[in-house]
C-alpha cells in the first residue's frame, strides 16, 4: 500500500490536549478521548490516508494509559471505518473510497489503474463442481451441469477491497483456474479460454453486515457494511460466461452505476 510511512507525532501534542495527556476529570472515558484525538487528526489531515499509526506502546506512553485502553480506542475507530488494523503489520488510516463504475464493461484492473492505483488479485480456491438450481438458471445450464467454482480476493494498493465467488461453465473454461492462479485476473482467464471480450448483462446490488469470515478476508471489523454485487457476464453472442457473487468493503469503494 502506498503512503505507509509511520505518522511521527514527535513532541507535538495530538489534537484535543495541550500536552498529550488526557483530561482525567472531563467526564469522558480515556479510550474515547484517545479515539476522538486520533479521529480529529485524521479529519484535519495530520494523519493522511494510508499512513501508519505509531505502535500501541508508543500511543500508550503518549497518553499515559495502558495498551488495552489504546487498543479499545483503535477498535472503535476501525469499527467506524477510519482505521484498518492488520495483524503483523500495524494500524493504518483508511484511504478514501475509490469510485468504482459498474457498466457494460466492468474491468477491475483497468478501473483501479486508471485512478493511479495498483490493482492486485489472488486466487484463494478453485474446484470443479456441479451447478445448483440458481447457478444453472443464471448460466442457462441444466441443474447438475459441471462448472468451475473459484474464489478470488482483489486488492487496491495492497489493501483488500473485495472477495468473490464465481462460476464458469465447463468444459469451456477448464483452463481458467491456472490463469487466475498466475495473474489473479478474470479478464485474462476468460481470454485464455477464447473470450476476448465480454459485457455485463446483469448487476444486482444489495448490502449486509460483515461476518467474521468477511472480516478476516478483507481486514475489517465484524459488523462493517458490505456491498454485495451479483453479476452476470456474457460473451459476444450473449452466452453467459461468468456468474459472480462479490462483496466489497463499503468504505473502500464507491459503486457508480453507469447508464448505457
Amino acid at each position: 500500500m502506498t503512503g505507509e510511512a509511520i505518522a511521527d507525532f514527535g513532541d507535538e501534542p495530538m489534537t484535543g490536549t495541550s500536552d498529550g495527556a488526557l483530561a482525567r476529570a472531563a467526564g469522558v472515558t480515556a479510550w474515547r478521548q484517545i479515539a476522538d484525538a486520533i479521529e480529529a487528526d485524521v479529519m484535519n489531515g495530520r494523519l493522511t490516508p494510508g499512513s501508519q499509526l505509531p505502535t500501541e506502546a508508543r500511543l500508550a506512553e503518549r497518553f499515559a494509559v495502558n495498551r488495552h485502553t489504546v487498543r479499545r480506542a483503535i477498535a472503535a475507530l476501525a469499527a467506524k471505518g477510519l482505521l484498518r488494523a492488520t495483524q503483523g503489520r500495524g494500524t493504518f488510516v483508511e484511504a478514501k473510497p475509490l469510485a468504482y463504475p459498474i457498466g457494460r464493461r466492468t474491468r477491475f484492473t483497468e478501473i483501479v489503474s486508471r485512478e493511479g492505483h495498483e490493482a492486485g488479485g489472488e486466487l484463494m480456491s478453485a474446484a470443479e463442481t456441479v451447478a445448483d438450481e440458481e447457478t444453472a438458471r443464471r448460466l442457462r445450464l441444466m441443474p447438475g451441469a459441471p462448472v468451475l467454482r473459484t474464489e478470488v480476493r482483489r486488492f487496491i494498493d495492497g489493501t483488500p477491497v473485495s472477495s468473490g465467488t464465481s462460476f464458469f461453465p465447463l468444459p469451456r473454461f477448464a483452463g481458467a483456474a491456472a490463469v487466475l492462479l498466475e495473474t489473479g485476473s478474470i479478464t485474462r482467464a476468460l481470454a485464455a479460454c477464447g473470450v476476448t471480450d465480454y459485457v455485463r448483462a446483469e448487476t444486482r446490488i444489495t448490502a449486509r453486515l460483515a461476518t467474521g469470515d468477511d472480516a478476516a478476508r478483507l481486514d475489517l471489523s465484524p459488523g462493517r457494511i458490505l456491498f454485495v454485487v451479483d453479476a452476470l457476464n456474457v460473451d459476444g453472442t450473449g452466452t453467459p460466461v461468468q456468474a459472480a457473487h462479490v462483496v466489497f468493503a463499503a468504505d473502500r469503494v464507491e459503486l457508480v452505476v453507469e447508464n448505457g
